[in-house]
C-alpha cells in the first residue's frame, strides 16, 4: 500500500497543467489495473482526463480525484519521505492516499459486480469539466462513498457546506481626479457600498466573504470599472437560493453607476439527511472491524460528493486519507490508518450492494 501511494505522489498533477494531469491520469489507471484487473475507460473532456471503471449494472459510486493543488516542481521542496509512520509529499493527503485505499478496498471484494469508480482531474478547480460526469455516474445509485480525506482527527464528512462564487463588477465613468471629478462616476466609491451590502448577507451558518477586489487604472483617474469576488457557504440549499436571490438583487447606489454579477451556485450543499444512514452503517461496521468508534462532523469546504449528494444519491464522504495539512506544507498521511480505512470501505460497499439498511433498495 506503501508503494503504491509513492507511486502516485512522485507523479505530480497540478491541477491547472493539463500535460501533467494527462500524465497522473496514466499513473492512476496503471495501478487501479494491476489492482483491478481492468482497464478503466478514459474520458478527456476540455483537455482534463478522468478515469472510469464500470462493472456491471452500477449500484455504488467510489469517487475520487487524482489532480493537487501543488505546481510542478513542488517534489523538490516539499519531497516523498515517510518518517514514524508519517508520509509526506504534494498531493498525499488530498487526495493520493484516498485513491490507494480505493483500489486496495475494491480488490478485497469478492465480486467488483455493480461498483463503479470514477477518479476525476479537475476536482481543485471546481470540478468544471466533470461536475455532469459525477452527476450521471451517481444518478439513482444506492450509495456513493467520496474518498477524499478525513477530518480533523480521523472524523467523517456528514455534511458539506454548499459554495457559491461571485463576481461583481461595478461600471462607472473616468474623469480626471483633480481637474473635474464631478463629471466622472466612481467605481470605487460604488464597489465600497457594494461590498458592505455583500456582507450583510451572512446569517447564522451562512458566510458571505467579500475577497479579491480591485479599482481604477491610475491614481489621478476615478475609476471607470471596479470588480470584487464573494465566496458563499450554506448550509442547506434554502440558504444557497436565499443568498443568490439577493446578490441578484443588488442595485447601484450612486447615479449612472451599473453592475454586472457573475457567477452563481457553484456546489449544492451535502446536507446531514444525505449520509445518515450510510455514517449509522459505517460506525457499526468499524465496531465490527475493532476500529471505532467512528465520529463525523460538518465542514465548510466543499467536495464532489455535493454533488451526488445534490442530485439525491445517498453519500458519505470524507473515507480517505487520516491526517492532515491539505493544501498546507504540513500536509501529511497517517500510515497505520490506511489499511482500516480501506477495509471499512469495502465493507460499505458490499453492505450497500447486499441490501443492508443504511443504503437506498
Amino acid at each position: 500500500m506503501l508503494a503504491d501511494l509513492k507511486e502516485l505522489v512522485l507523479c505530480e498533477s497540478f491541477s491547472a497543467d493539463l500535460a501533467a494531469v494527462a500524465r497522473s491520469a496514466d499513473a492512476v489507471a496503471a495501478q487501479g489495473t494491476r489492482m483491478l484487473g481492468s482497464r478503466p475507460e478514459t474520458i478527456v473532456i476540455d483537455g482534463v482526463t478522468h478515469l472510469r471503471w464500470t462493472f456491471g449494472v452500477p449500484r455504488v459510486l467510489v469517487l475520487g480525484h487524482h489532480d493537487t493543488v501543488w505546481p510542478i516542481g513542488t517534489l523538490a521542496t516539499h519531497p516523498w519521505s515517510v518518517t514514524d509512520g508519517v508520509a509526506r509529499g504534494p498531493g498525499v493527503f488530498d487526495m493520493k492516499s484516498g485513491l490507494v485505499q480505493a483500489f486496495h478496498a475494491l480488490a478485497a471484494l469478492p465480486s467488483l459486480d455493480g461498483v463503479t469508480m470514477l477518479v476525476t482531474g479537475d476536482e481543485e478547480l471546481g470540478s468544471p469539466t466533470s461536475r455532469p460526469l459525477i452527476e450521471d455516474c451517481a444518478r439513482g445509485l444506492a450509495a456513493a462513498f467520496v474518498l477524499e480525506a478525513s477530518a480533523d482527527g480521523g472524523a467523517l464528512k456528514t455534511a458539506r457546506k454548499g459554495v457559491s462564487r461571485y463576481e461583481l463588477v461595478v461600471h462607472g465613468k473616468a474623469a480626471h481626479a483633480g481637474l473635474e471629478p464631478e463629471l466622472g462616476v466612481n467605481a470605487g466609491i460604488e464597489l465600497a457600498h457594494q461590498v458592505i451590502a455583500i456582507a450583510g448577507l451572512a446569517e447564522g451558518a451562512t458566510t458571505v466573504t467579500p475577497t479579491l477586489l480591485s479599482a481604477g487604472t491610475s491614481p489621478n483617474t476615478v475609476p471607470a470599472a471596479a470588480r470584487i469576488r464573494v465566496d458563499v457557504r450554506v448550509p442547506d440549499q434554502a440558504a444557497q437560493d436565499r443568498v443568490d436571490e439577493r446578490m441578484r438583487a443588488l442595485s447601484p447606489r450612486l447615479p449612472g453607476a451599473r453592475l454586472e454579477l457573475i457567477g452563481g451556485p457553484n456546489r449544492p450543499p451535502l446536507e446531514p439527511a444525505s449520509s445518515a444512514a450510510l455514517f449509522e452503517l459505517a460506525c457499526e461496521i468499524a465496531t465490527d472491524l475493532g476500529i471505532g468508534p467512528l465520529t463525523g462532523t460538518a465542514v465548510g469546504g466543499g467536495s464532489d460528493g455535493n454533488f451526488t449528494a445534490g442530485i439525491g444519491c445517498p453519500t458519505l464522504d470524507g473515507l480517505g486519507a487520516v491526517g492532515g495539512g491539505a493544501h498546507a506544507d504540513h500536509e501529511h498521511v497517517v500510515v497505520a490508518e490506511m489499511p482500516g480505512r480501506s477495509a471499512l470501505v469495502s465493507e460499505l460497499i458490499k453492505a450497500v450492494l447486499a441490501g443492508r439498511p443504511g443504503s437506498r433498495p
